[in-house]
């Protein structure tokens, strides 16, 4: 029995050498066929994209404009910072008819509704004071929200005063 069990084990071994050699082969000839693939390759060009976004600015500059009466205007802060946060300063001049007495007022920074085609509460704030008249300032701050903006003052008993509208694009 010997003799049968070694004939076995030698063809079981030549068997695996030889399988393990078409093994090799296979992956030799991979491995070179990948390599001339990419020998004659070389990396594409890096393409250069620059982005910008083009802001429009605000015609009226805050710093320095004195304030108007029955008028809202909007400048952005002169000293800004860099990025998307944008502080915007509305100013007006407020008259009292009856100076003894507190007048209240109402910011409102409005923001233009593509859906709704109308003007949507953005922020709001209050103020009021007791004098003759007074020169109001409120500054709002819009962060990262592109769109069509204007402040509206509402002035207790005298009606509501609108700024022209301007853009954010940041």
């Amino acid at each position: 029995m010997p003799t049968t069990s070694a004939a076995v084990l030698a063809s079981g071994t030549a068997t695996a050498a030889k399988l393990f050699v078409a093994a090799l082969a296979f992956t030799s000839a991979y491995v070179g066929l990948s390599a001339y693939g990419h020998a004659g390759t070389t990396a594409p060009p890096a393409t250069t994209i620059t982005l910008s976004a083009r802001e429009l600015p605000i015609s009226t500059p805050a710093a320095g404009q004195p304030a108007t009466a029955g008028e809202v205007t909007v400048g952005i802060r002169a000293d800004a910072a860099a990025g998307c946060l944008r502080t915007y300063v509305a100013r007006s001049l407020v008259l009292n008819p009856r100076p003894a007495e507190a007048v209240a007022l109402r910011w409102k920074l409005a923001r233009w509704s593509p859906t709704t085609k109308g003007w949507r509460t953005y922020l709001a704030g209050h103020d009021s004071f007791a004098a003759a008249r007074r020169a109001v300032e409120w500054r709002p701050h819009i962060s990262a929200n592109p769109g069509w903006y204007r402040v509206e003052l509402t002035v207790e008993g005298a009606g509501t005063l609108r700024s022209d509208r301007f853009q954010v694009s940041c």
